[in-house]
């Protein structure tokens, strides 16, 4: 019986070509070759680490109580924030040419594996350099040991495309049938050293001219874009488009990042911010077991009140880290394709999001009442902008190709629209309204930091009753200016039917 149902069935469909390559190499090789799917997910955990802990040396600066903030950010800060969001940015370079790196490898066997982690030890070197850097800026040994160890990690990048294609069961499937295999290595290869060479250049400028070399570091973020946009505005002026291969696989090389890649990695950096919070919190408020049972008696209760601003500002700050998570994942349940636009912003996003330990450092000190108080409350104000209002700019990048990144729900005129537009502008304008808020009330700054802190958790729950109930107001307003334009009409068809009713 089981046979003939097996008859009656006909014959299963054959695997496609790419799983009956995956299962020919590990066929072949046995258990010294698998998938890559955990090697990226360590990676990826990795890379969004060592981006999101470039902020400490600019979170743990120190400023003595007696000196003013403002100061402080124009002398230090300042120079250690632009720093830390360039080197931010090149970690995310590096971390998107991993990524298009293993979309031409697939398997890898013990020595790709070797070679990668050879990468990550290099990769977890870079907060070292960044510390270098941004404590000494015009030093040329700092700007030289990052921009040497951004060298050497291409190489070893490099060394990897090499082995695989000198392996090619390792490749995409569509590589390994190609009859043009050295356009690929080319193409991946370019991607790769793009990075690389440009640190290259800064190394050497870095002995001639400090400023030339900082140039070259921050190409590397906007070099591909500038590269992008060159090519558009040329095919634009010369109205021939450039002619792409007829094998798909290069159109996937040259597209954005996937968008699941983009929110694990997003979705990395929340979740380190957020730990790196709780770190602090455990690192200086302990009270010191000897000083609670002689100033305190031994009442750790009376000691932890001392800590009240501080922990204060621990839970506005998560509460900040989550929520612009929660937009930022409301966000893209409606992107269905991101674009190269959209990458960038989202990487500026994430870069002030890794500054929010910085903005609680500072934001932690209320109870001094200081003359510090404004200007670390304006600080935080600013970060978290500027953080979400590239979240916002990332939305309208999605809406200039709404077909092609948006859901149809989602896209300009539905409700859902005006729901996600309501999200977006929440944080950007409370955070205005707080800043300007404080410049007027300097004496309640905090209050209205806090206050801003506890309203906008609320502000989300109660948003879709707002957006709804305006929505019904413009539509209410929108017939009742349609109803009077309708009895106008009727009123002149009035005035006009006697005399045609004489002709």
């Amino acid at each position: 019986m089981a046979e003939a149902g097996e008859a009656a069935a006909g014959p299963s469909p054959p695997p496609p070509p790419l799983l009956l390559g995956r299962a020919r190499a590990l066929g072949e090789l046995g258990g010294g070759t698998q998938a890559s799917q955990r090697l990226l997910a360590y990676s990826d955990a990795l890379l969004s680490i060592i981006a999101t802990v470039m902020i400490l040396p600019v979170a743990h600066t120190k400023i003595h109580p007696d000196q003013k903030l403002n100061e402080s950010v124009q002398q230090l800060l300042a120079t250690k924030i632009a720093v830390y969001l360039m080197t931010f940015l090149i970690v995310t370079v590096a971390w998107a040419a991993h990524v298009r790196l293993f979309q031409v490898i697939e398997l890898i066997d013990d020595v790709l594996a070797l070679l990668n982690l050879a990468c990550m030890m290099l990769i977890t070197f870079l907060p070292y350099t960044f510390s270098l850097m941004a404590s000494f800026p015009d030093v040329p040994f700092g700007i030289f040991m990052f921009s040497s160890c951004a060298v050497i990690i291409g190489i070893v990048q490099a060394v990897i495309v090499m082995y695989g294609f000198h392996h090619p069961y390792l490749l995409n499937h569509q590589i390994q049938v190609s009859e043009d295999q050295a356009f690929y290595k080319y193409h991946i290869l370019k991607i790769i050293l793009r990075g690389p060479t440009l640190s290259f250049f800064a190394a050497i400028f870095s002995f001639f001219f400090v400023p030339m070399s900082y140039v070259f570091l921050g190409l590397i973020t906007f070099f591909p874009h500038i590269h992008h946009l060159t090519k558009w505005f040329k095919s634009k002026a010369v109205g021939a488009e450039e002619e792409v291969p007829l094998e798909s696989f290069t159109f996937y090389l040259n597209e954005p990042l996937s968008k699941e890649r983009v929110e694990a990695f997003t979705d990395g950096v929340y979740a380190i911010v957020a730990t790196l919070l709780i770190l602090d919190i455990c690192e200086d408020n302990v009270p010191d077991a000897k000083e609670v049972k002689e100033k305190y008696h031994g009442n750790l209760i009376s000691a932890l009140n001392e800590y009240g601003p501080n922990f204060l500002a621990y839970f506005g700050s998560f509460v900040t880290v989550g929520l612009l998570w929660f937009v930022h994942h409301s966000l893209f349940l409606h992107v269905t394709k991101t674009t190269r636009l959209m990458g960038l912003l989202n990487n500026l996003s994430l870069a002030f999001i890794g500054g929010l330990p910085l903005a609680y450092q500072l934001t932690s000190n209320f109870a001094k009442k200081s003359h510090n108080e404004i200007e670390a409350i304006q600080v935080s104000c600013v970060t978290i902008f500027f953080a979400s209002i590239f979240q916002f700019g990332i939305w309208v990048a999605a809406l200039f190709y709404e077909r092609e990144t948006l859901h149809p729900y989602a896209r300009y005129g539905g409700k859902e629209h005006a729901f996600m537009f309501a999200k977006l502008a929440l944080y950007p304008c409370v955070c205005l309204l707080a800043f300007f808020l404080t410049c007027v009330l300097s004496e309640l700054s905090a209050d209205i930091f806090h206050l801003m802190q506890i309203i906008v958790p609320f502000a989300f729950l109660v948003l879709r009753i707002f957006v709804r109930i305006a929505l019904m107001t413009i539509k209410h307003v929108t017939s009742l200016s349609r109803r009077r334009d309708n009895v106008l009409e009727e009123e002149e068809e009035a005035c006009l039917s006697p005399p045609e009713t004489l002709s």
